[in-house]
């Protein structure tokens, strides 16, 4: 159809104009405005999945996606990451057919591998965390160990941390987070850990990273999860502990503590309640055995 300029306008079924013309411009649509981490592991999904399929998204049907996912089974994943791989198939799939770039949601249907809960495993004991930071002589290392525990953030916020994003206040300090999802959130912090970090500065510029490289520039999520590899190892810890421990193991403590848990959903940044409550089940206070008699 044409329209008032003259000009050529592809329309689908539903007389709408099509959104997208290629893969490409699809995938392209359904990326933007995901965070980059996000749009990486999207995007390696996606592409493992059309190097298997070898045909255009249009034409994909939901044998073709079953296929896939006996292939992920057969690759020996991890459940979790088989989940992951495939609940990004059917987000995809879901987009291409709510903007009528096909037909039908071919991967509805598809159902998702169910995984154990680890979580409980991904939370370090009190004693290991103060084992950590007691243990890292780098100064700014120290700091970014005490900051990502105090604070339960993400390796990504931490990184994009300057100084114009803390604040002092009456008692200790607040920190800025700009996070998951385009949202910002405000954390207090103690005035202990506001002290660790005015020693730190030594008297950077307000739009300069609190965490600085080497070459002075912001640190990246990479480079942190080294420093707390490290940090482990230094403490003896085993386990393979990466920097979303220290966030998980923010959770469980404070909620240990007596800490609301709409303080703790608040301050971690989760969507919902019932996200921040996986850690009230995965390190329980009390349970039916101790009420028997054995």
């Amino acid at each position: 159809m044409q329209n008032a300029d003259n000009e050529i306008v592809i329309v689908n079924s539903g007389g709408l104009p099509r959104q997208a013309e290629t893969d490409e411009q699809l995938i392209g649509l359904w990326l933007h405005g995901r965070a980059k981490g996000t749009q990486i592991v999207y995007t390696a999904a996606v592409k493992e999945l059309m190097t298997f399929v070898a045909k255009p998204l249009s034409t994909i049907t939901l044998g073709d996606i079953q296929a896939f996912a006996d292939r992920l089974e057969q690759q020996a994943l991890r459940p979790a990451t088989r989940q992951r791989k495939l609940a990004t198939v059917k987000s995809l799939i879901s987009f291409a057919h709510k903007l009528g770039y096909i037909p039908f949601d071919v991967a509805k249907p598809l159902h998702l591998p169910t995984s154990k809960d680890t979580l409980a495993e991904r939370i370090l004991d009190e004693g290991e965390v103060r084992k950590m930071l007691a243990l890292e002589v780098n100064p700014r290392n120290h700091v970014l160990l005490v900051l990502l525990y105090a604070a339960g953030l993400r390796a990504s916020e931490i990184c994009g941390l300057t100084w114009k994003d803390l604040q002092s206040r009456t008692e200790g300090c607040q920190v800025n987070i700009f996070g998951k999802g385009s949202k910002t959130r405000t954390i207090l912090l103690p005035a202990s850990v506001f002290h660790q970090l005015k020693e730190l500065r030594r008297g950077a510029a307000d739009d300069q990273p609190i965490f600085r490289s080497r070459k002075k520039g912001h640190l990246r999520p990479m480079q942190v999860w080294r420093i707390v590899v490290k940090a482990a190892q230094r403490a003896g810890i085993s386990k393979a502990v990466s920097t979303h421990w220290l966030r998980h193991s923010h959770a469980s403590h404070a909620l240990d503590r007596g800490c609301p848990i709409s303080m703790v959903q608040r301050d971690l940044g989760h969507s919902s309640v019932a996200t921040t409550g996986k850690y009230l089940h995965a390190r329980p206070s009390d349970g039916s055995a101790n009420y028997l008699s054995l």
